[in-house]
């Protein structure tokens, strides 16, 4: 049972925090790798609150490190945030809503925030102060803070003046995560680390932690007695029929005929009741059948959420040198059967006419949206238009970087670009009010990201694509594409598919292996 407390309680003011660490080197392979160390020390049936931002896909050095947890020491504490409904007949942006806060020992507290999520994280994070000396040689950014996800309705909060449609999912849910397990790819290292201020007593979870560790022993991993089929038929749910969906198309092409936007990312949902599957076997399964360098698992018990997600796409991220990047795709086509095939549509990708054209206008976007929190110059692009190959798909990449000014915080540099300019269009704003009108539904969580906001400033997050959401034993998967003059509404509505391919096929055949199980 949650106890109340005063919305006062809701911020401690100032906080100093201290930073323990240890590292197990050459350690993460002899023990079954991140999936085994995951299931060990947080994958227990009655586990609440985990979560695990995974590097799954770490081919050519897209990413690197891991970072797992769950409800940990007396720092934890969970943050909610549901924004207001808004009102489309006016023209003042609604960015207000209720946060709730429950710390480590169950007490909770909700409140209203006039000026929004993104201004209390804001405040948040300026609010933590540390000794730079605590995290001396470790090579990776999140040394602990908030991980969760921002939901694309926060988009209220940066300039677009209402959202049309209200998600059943809250706007916002973070973790404050005090004691997390890092795994480094590239080294086989594990690190652990705990943070406390001095208020709070040094805990014993280093220790334990190392000794599980240590101790572990890799088991081996499980595999499909047979290859499952999955039918026509998957039993989701569209919110548009394929007529429907080609007729948005159409509407979008005459927008931009029209002169309002240059490109809109049209997008859909479907959905599907799952009841007693489970979803921590569900995110196994979906990693294994389409790994992905910004994948991550997020549990929250207490809103009966699990997020799924298999995203090939970095948001933006912050690096403790000041530097941004950002790496929108645009452009997506389907792995072939054979190599020659599978090089012929990688080809066809790279020097389609229509997926540069994709592609550039959404560089032109995100040069435009660090420009305005980077020094002035520094706002560039190292990749351009480079493929990406992937277990189902390829997909066209680009690189922009710039150095953020330094009288910008890391929140100051995230309103600037959300939502990630690869899921609105160009001009951003407007699209994103023309996609309102379009579309028949909340995006809720997809098109919105996952990630984290570490004490120190920095910041990682990808875009949600290619994810199951689980929420009230429902799951829904979210696709979409780019819509530009030269687009076919029949091909458009192909990639749409294309690209739920992934996430709806790991629930179809769970469901059939929890069956037969």
């Amino acid at each position: 049972m949650y106890k109340m407390v005063k919305p006062s309680n809701l911020s401690n003011g100032v906080k100093f925090l201290r930073l323990q660490w240890r590292k197990l080197e050459n350690l993460s392979c002899q023990v079954g790798g991140a999936k085994n160390i995951f299931l060990k020390l947080f994958g227990d049936e009655k586990a609440e609150n985990t979560f695990w931002l995974d590097s799954s896909s770490t081919e050519k050095r897209r990413a690197r490190f891991s970072f797992m947890g769950g409800k940990g020491g007396p720092l934890w504490k969970q943050i909610t945030f549901i924004l207001s409904e808004s009102d489309p007949s006016t023209v003042t942006c609604t960015s207000g809503g209720h946060i709730s806060i429950e710390d480590a020992q169950g007490l909770s507290a909700t409140t209203f925030l006039e000026d929004g999520f993104f201004n209390f994280m804001n405040k948040e994070l300026q609010s933590i102060r540390y000794d730079e000396k605590d995290y001396e040689g470790l090579p990776f950014e999140f040394h602990g803070g908030y991980i969760g996800y921002l939901g694309y309705g926060l988009k209220v909060e940066c300039g677009v003046p209402y959202n049309c449609h209200k998600t059943e999912t809250p706007d916002a849910c973070f973790f404050f995560a005090d004691n997390l397990i890092v795994i480094d790819h590239f080294n086989d290292d594990i690190y652990i680390l705990s943070i406390h201020d001095q208020t709070t007593k040094k805990t014993t979870w280093l220790d334990d932690n190392e000794q599980k560790l240590v101790t572990m022993k890799a088991s081996a991993p499980k595999t499909l007695s047979s290859q499952i089929c999955v039918p026509m038929n998957t039993g989701f749910i569209y919110d548009k029929t394929q007529e429907q969906y080609m007729e948005d198309v159409e509407k979008c092409q005459k927008y931009i005929k029209d002169g309002e936007s240059y490109e809109l990312c049209l997008t859909t949902q479907m959905r599907k009741k799952i009841g007693d599957v489970d979803p921590l076997g569900l995110y196994l399964h979906l990693r294994d059948k389409n790994p992905a360098p910004y994948a991550a698992w997020l549990n929250f018990s207490k809103e009966n959420l699990t997020i799924c997600c298999s995203s090939p796409e970095r948001f933006l991220r912050l690096d403790r040198d000041g530097i941004l990047e950002a790496k929108p795709i645009k452009g997506t086509i389907a792995r072939g059967s054979t190599p020659v095939e599978d090089e012929m549509l990688r080809s066809q990708l790279q020097h389609s006419e229509k997926d540069q054209a994709e592609n550039l206008m959404i560089v032109d976007l995100l040069r435009n949206d660090l420009g305005r929190v980077c020094e002035p110059g520094s706002v560039h692009v190292p990749h351009l238009m480079e493929v990406e190959s992937y277990a189902t798909i390829h997909t066209m990449v680009s690189t922009i970087r710039g150095k953020k000014r330094s009288d910008l915080s890391a929140i100051d540099c995230v309103r600037a670009a959300f939502p990630g300019g690869s899921m609105t269009g160009a001009p951003k704003l407007r699209s994103m009010e023309l996609l309102d009108s379009l579309e028949s539904c909340s995006r809720g969580i997809y098109s919105g990201c996952i990630g984290f906001f570490s004490f120190n400033q920095t910041f990682d997050l990808n875009i949600v694509i290619r994810t199951v959401v689980v929420h009230q034993g429902e799951a829904s998967v979210g696709a979409g594409g780019a819509i530009v003059a030269l687009s076919s509404p029949e091909e458009e509505y192909k990639e749409m598919v294309l690209k739920a391919r992934a996430p709806v096929n790991a629930v179809v055949e769970f469901e059939h292996i929890s069956l037969e199980q």
